[in-house]
């Protein structure tokens, strides 16, 4: 097993359950005790992991609410998700990148490009993306600042997210239904997705299969507004073929 891979998968099980030691993580990966630390030393420099004795645990930007446990939700879909988006992006794009746990593991996978400008409001995203090894302009958007999500939301952020132009916006939502498009929970969040749609050439949802058929508060954007939707199991049924009939083209982790 080649080091990255290695790496995702305990990043996967770290976030699964909120710690790990090395003791667990060589068992179960079938890897001596020796690799699996240099492994840790790896993901704690990028800030992924914070190392602990005898172990790692989920870094402190995390928190310990509502957004760390997101992050464990589904954690191997959001992770291929990630892994299957990244590649579809390209040095010398420009992207908006809304907050969200999935978005956070694109976000580290995108870190692996070079060449990127990467437009954000989430403080997580902002973090990894500029502390990774390759060379990437980041632009943190301000406004209120929200410490259950580790964002920055609000009018102000919407209207930040207006002064730029960009190639692409690749946001996670909610809620996908066939007839009321793409949603949130959150008002606040739904003005900052919709500038920074406003503002981009094309729109890539990124989204696991539990958000399918579902119904949020508010209204992110229309079927036909998405250009790509990447997910980990094909949706079906009405939204499938609504989908469809809206040309989203559909990449399956």
């Amino acid at each position: 097993m080649k080091a990255k891979e290695r790496q995702r998968k305990i990043l996967e099980i770290v976030r699964q359950q909120d710690r790990a030691t090395v003791e667990e993580l060589s068992s179960l990966l079938g890897i001596s005790y020796e690799t699996v630390r240099r492994d840790l030393t790896d993901l704690a420099k990028t800030g992924k992991v914070q190392k602990i004795h005898g172990g790692a645990t989920l870094p402190r930007m995390f928190g310990e609410g509502p957004f760390q446990q997101r992050m464990a939700e589904n954690a191997e879909a959001k992770a291929r998700i990630a892994q299957a988006a990244a590649p579809l992006f390209a040095k010398g794009d420009t992207i908006f990148i809304d907050t969200g746990s999935t978005t956070l593991y694109f976000a580290e996978c995108l870190s692996e490009i070079s060449g990127l400008t990467i437009i954000t409001n989430s403080t997580a995203i902002a973090r990894v993306t500029s502390i990774a090894e390759s060379k990437n302009r980041i632009f943190l958007l301000g406004g209120e600042f929200s410490s259950n999500n580790h964002q920055t939301v609000g009018t102000m952020v919407a209207a930040q997210a207006r002064s730029f132009q960009a190639h692409h916006a690749v946001l996670t939502i909610g809620a996908l239904d066939s007839k009321a498009g793409a949603m949130v929970f959150s008002i606040e969040e739904a003005q900052v997705a919709i500038a920074m749609i406003e503002q981009s050439q094309s729109l890539t949802i990124i989204v696991d299969s539990s958000k399918f058929d579902k119904i949020a508060s508010f209204k992110v954007c229309s079927l036909e507004e998405i250009d790509r939707l990447v997910c980990e199991k094909k949706p079906n049924g009405d939204l499938g073929k609504a989908l469809a009939t809206a040309n989203v083209r559909i990449t399956v982790a």
